[in-house]
């Protein structure tokens, strides 16, 4: 269990929450949502102990291990992606490195022995000896088959450095999960098996993602950023927006009628203040007045934002003919005999693995690029 209490946090001058308190329990996956520079990444941090609050505690269960997405794709370019990934679980890995290290002595000794014995019985407790075999599943699942579980994570693209650390950050079963972005640079069949690892995943998960669809797929609770505080939601992102809305609507109707209680009651101090009758009466209701002064609605770091495209003229009937479209690669045909026709307020997704494939088709929809063959009206 993860415990958040009064915990305070500020970037430089601008305060992002006060006196936060939140519990996150085993089993749940928390979507931590707000508005850019809301402070999401940074609580990831607080909560991971890169970042250190203002105010406040942050306590996990006792021997509870935090595995966190790492965001530096360049940190461990000396490193194979099989020890990279295995590196998520800090003491596994250190164990697993002085084992080795014993065993490569070329003047074993007794103690080397003693203590090689310990080492493979806490190896045996912590399943140091299916650590490869479930670090190549986690690999593999996300796309990386053995052929780069052994290369250098310095040898390979972004995109695959992205997969490689996912994969640190949910090795050994952690108790507490933090991940930032987890979706980015996936492709949908392996977004589709990160959602179902993580909605059969046993223990707590924190995740910050700008995709809604993912947090509907996966989410339990919504925990959202904004007024400098952080409201805990039951339900994932959809439920969240309607709650979030139904609350904003009943605060605005309860300001609306303080504001018309206020009027009334200064109608009546105008109108028998001088009133010596009514003088008793009319003190009374300027001191309920006081009590009544609206609390300013503290204002919501949230933008909501607006996308306009302006066409220089009408659109016709057809928007788009693509007849027998041939597209090549360095010579070599990618696509061939493609055909689309495209109507006014068609939205339609290319989607596929291969992304220098849709690269290449769009960059002849464009115009950057000629076809092999066919056209493109």
């Amino acid at each position: 269990m993860l415990t958040i209490q009064d915990v305070t946090v500020s970037f430089g001058q601008r305060l992002l929450f006060k006196e936060v308190n939140l519990k996150f329990l085993p089993g749940n996956c928390y979507g931590l949502i707000g508005p850019n520079g809301a402070g999401k990444s940074t609580l990831l941090k607080v909560i991971a102990g890169e970042l250190e609050p203002e105010s406040g505690t942050i306590t996990t269960g006792k021997n509870e291990r935090i595995a966190v997405l790492r965001q530096d794709q360049f940190a461990f370019d000396d490193h194979t992606v099989m020890d990279t990934v295995i590196m998520g679980h800090k003491e596994l890995y250190e164990l697993l490195q002085e084992r080795d290290l014993i065993y490569a002595k070329p003047d074993f000794s007794e103690e080397d022995g003693l203590r090689a014995a310990d080492l493979e019985a806490d190896l045996a407790e912590m399943g140091g000896y299916e650590a490869e075999s479930d670090a190549a599943v986690l690999l593999t699942n996300l796309g990386l088959t053995e052929s780069f579980h052994q290369r250098k994570m310095g040898e390979l693209e972004g995109s695959q450095k992205v997969r490689v650390l996912l994969a640190q950050a949910l090795f050994g079963n952690p108790d507490i999960l933090l991940l930032d972005e987890p979706t980015n640079q996936l492709d949908l069949t392996t977004i589709a098996w990160l959602e179902d690892f993580l909605f059969r995943f046993p223990n707590t998960v924190i995740v910050v993602s700008h995709d809604r669809h993912f947090l509907n797929n996966v989410c339990t609770h919504i925990a959202d950023i904004d007024f400098n505080k952080i409201q805990l939601y039951v339900g994932n992102y959809d439920f969240w927006y309607q709650a979030s809305q139904l609350a904003q609507q009943q605060r605005k109707r309860e300001d609306k009628r303080r504001e018309e209680r206020i009027k009334e009651l200064e109608q009546f101090v105008r109108r028998f203040s001088a009133n010596a009758s009514k003088s008793r009466q009319a003190t009374s209701r300027k001191n309920l007045i006081e009590k009544l002064t609206l609390e300013d609605m503290p204002a919501s770091s949230r933008r909501f934002p607006y996308v306009d495209f302006k066409p220089e003229r009408l659109p016709g009937r057809v928007i788009l003919q693509v007849e027998d479209l041939t597209v090549e690669v360095e010579d070599r045909p990618v696509i061939q005999n493609f055909n689309l026709h495209v109507n006014p307020d068609d939205k339609i997704a290319f989607i596929g693995s291969n992304d220098l494939v849709k690269t290449s088709l769009f960059d002849v929809l464009a115009g950057v690029a000629e076809p092999a063959a066919g056209s493109v009206n």
